[in-house]
């Protein structure tokens, strides 16, 4: 440890664990540590040991009380030197004289470098870096040592300087603050000098450098009113006229509305807002010691016309809680803390067109007990008004990156499907994985592992291995849209499926031990999407079709340094793709098009069409403005030079000095 304070964990119960800190002396015979007994105490010598009990660890913190500031004259209880501390401690954790575990920890502090003394009159005065450079030497980087390569170190001897004298750093790093600019008229910078070069160029001392006041002027600013708050109008009225996909809900006193999410790192976030349209369904773990309450159920959610919705709240109390506790670390006692928690929350908000029109709220409730671990729930359902079906629920007329791909069984009597890949859990093995749906827009792969014997039926694996790979696309049809129509086949596209086998394909039984060919192992889903129109600007994207082959792989049992074992493995995978096409075919050339190809710039070096190309406002090289006062000069002076040209010119210009 370098600092005052060091924090560890002990793992497991610490009920009459007894835990104290020895400062253990290196034998000056053995440079051994000396040996330890379970006899010491929560203080020794300048340190104290504080525990922290929890559930399943307890956390050990080790501090020093002494200062570490550096002795001025006269002053005790300080640092003498820099290296203000040099120890070894032991923490030991015993149970009844028995040693349990123990830490070493090798303490090497030095005083802090922070001044407390008075502050002499003598202030360093900084120049300004508008009129100087700051730094003459940036690679002068160690106060009071030689730095390696930086020739402009005044610290460096010359007979260090010897060792690295061809290495020196260059440019302004190596001390070469104020470099020769271009327009300076002694600078040999550039490759290519022009004739008219000496008449433009600038003749300044290197002090008056164009470098100089080219920095960033570094500011800071205190943030104004607390996270997820917007700034209220000045002007009375409403707030907005309505909400569109993807806004933050608003509450009455102008802030987010906010459930728990998961973020990008996978951890729940208490405050994250809730975006209009978009569906939740999120699970959190918990604990007593770390739960807190989300908003009061009573605020009032802004409708998005100016009004402001009272959401109705329904509670209800939970009697299956073995869904919900996922784990106990205790078992229960009278001595147990046990509190009334919330265990999941339902939100459905009743939407038509930009505004909301109702919110109906199912709170969960129960009891959780010191020690246990708690999966909270939080669904947020959006449900048109338009709709006659709650299955619908958006108005949306395409689907949304990220949401689930609508799938339905047009053989089954109530049309439920699926369209699923697999979630691995534990081992990765395909008996434990679960479901996790086909998201639009996202191309993913996953898999599991199957277990085979060395005496597996090739046939047998081929159906076995074709089954769990069917299980996962329990549907005929898939949507079109977000919105279709379960009662119109119209609005769904039939699942184009190429079976891995046929009665044409002759597949090989497979005549060795362990060995099994034509094994369907992997599933591939490919789901052709277009956009097809717009809504108020988002363009809306919609299914055009659907198809799942299958890849065949050689399975061999793998032995492994022996045959002994007999079970191998084979893993199968399901991979998912989303090809986009154009909604419409691109317009053919036509026969002047595909004849004429003159002033087609894509198939010649020379492209009359952008004979003025600089001026147009295709040209982005550089401001508009600035494309078109040269091209007006460059106009001016060839007009000027026609008219110079001209005999009558001439004429007139000898006619006036005569």
């Amino acid at each position: 440890m370098s600092g005052p304070r060091v924090n560890s964990f002990f793992l497991g119960n610490s009920s009459g664990v007894n835990f104290s800190i020895i400062v253990s002396p290196v034998a000056e015979e053995t440079g051994k540590l000396q040996l330890v007994r379970c006899s010491g105490s929560a203080r020794a010598g300048d340190w104290n040991l504080n525990v922290t009990p929890g559930v399943s660890a307890s956390k050990v913190t080790i501090s020093l009380r002494r200062s570490l500031q550096l002795c001025l004259p006269n002053a005790t209880e300080c640092c003498s030197a820099p290296l203000c501390l040099v120890e070894t401690l032991q923490v030991l954790a015993c149970r009844d004289s028995v040693l349990l575990a123990h830490l070493l920890i090798q303490a090497e502090i030095y005083a802090n470098s922070s001044f407390t003394g008075n502050v002499s009159e003598n202030a360093t005065i900084i120049p300004n870096q508008v009129f100087q450079p700051l730094g003459s030497c940036p690679c002068d980087l160690t106060a009071g040592a030689c730095d390696v390569r930086c020739c402009c170190d005044l610290e460096c001897t010359p007979d260090l300087k010897q060792l690295f004298n061809g290495s020196c750093f260059t440019g302004v790093f190596g001390g070469d603050v104020n470099p020769p600019f271009d327009q300076l008229c002694t600078s040999h910078s550039m490759e290519y000098t022009p004739d008219w070069f000496p008449l433009l160029c600038v003749q300044s001392s290197l002090n008056n450098t164009p470098f100089l006041g080219y920095f960033y002027h570094g500011s800071t600013s205190t943030p104004r009113g607390p996270p997820f708050k917007i700034p209220l109008q000045t002007s009375p009225g409403r707030l907005f006229t309505g909400y569109r996909q993807g806004d933050p809900i608003m509450t009455e006193e102008n802030e987010y509305f906010t459930i728990p999410q998961r973020s990008m790192a996978g951890q729940c976030v208490g405050n994250a807002p809730v975006a209009y349209l978009q569906n939740l369904d999120v699970k959190c773990l918990t604990n007593l010691a770390s739960y807190k309450e989300g908003l009061p159920r009573d605020v009032r959610i802004n409708g998005g016309a100016g009004d402001f919705i009272q959401p109705n709240v329904i509670y209800r109390n939970i009697t299956d809680m073995g869904k919900f506790i996922s784990g106990s670390e205790s078992l229960h006692s009278a001595e147990v803390l046990c509190q009334n928690v919330t265990f999941a929350e339902h939100y459905t908000f009743l939407w038509e067109e930009e505004n909301i029109q109702q919110i109906n709220v199912t709170v969960s409730l129960g009891s959780l007990c010191d020690g246990e671990i708690l999966t909270q729930r939080f669904t947020v359902k959006f449900i048109s008004l338009k709709s006659t079906n709650a299955t619908e629920l958006f108005g949306n007329p395409g689907y949304q990156v990220g949401k689930p791909v609508r799938a339905a069984n047009m053989n089954a009597s109530d049309r439920f499907g699926s369209l699923n890949i697999w979630q691995p859990a534990g081992r990765g093995l395909c008996t434990s994985a679960t479901y996790t749906p086909v998201l639009f827009g996202l191309d993913s792969l996953s898999g599991c592992i199957l277990e085979v014997g060395i005496d597996e039926d090739c046939s047998l694996l081929r159906g076995n291995v074709t089954e769990k790979l069917n299980s996962l696309i329990q549907s005929t049809h898939i949507g079109k849209r977000d919105n279709s129509s379960d009662s119109d086949l119209n609005d769904w596209v039939e699942i184009i499926r190429l079976e891995p086998f046929n009665s044409d394909t002759n597949v090989s039984t497979g005549s060795s031990k362990g060995i099994c060919p034509d094994i369907p192992a992997n599933l591939n889903i490919h789901i052709i999407f277009a956009d097809v129109g717009a809504v108020q600007g988002i363009p809306q994207q919609e299914i055009l079709a659907v198809r799942i082959s299958y890849s065949t792989v050689i399975w061999q049992f793998q032995c492994g340094l022996t045959c002994a074992n007999s079970i191998s493995f084979l893993p199968i995978t399901a991979s998912v793709q989303f090809i986009k096409v154009p909604a419409q075919p691109p317009i053919p050339m036509t026969r002047f098009q595909m004849n004429y190809t003159e002033f087609d710039c894509n198939r010649n070096d020379v492209c009359w069409p952008q004979l003025l190309y600089p001026v147009t406002r295709f040209y982005t090289g550089e401001p508009y403005s600035h494309c078109l006062a040269k091209g007006l000069t460059l106009a001016f002076l060839v007009v000027l030079a026609a008219i110079m040209s001209n005999p009558w010119f001439s004429e007139l210009c000898n006619t006036s000095l005569t």
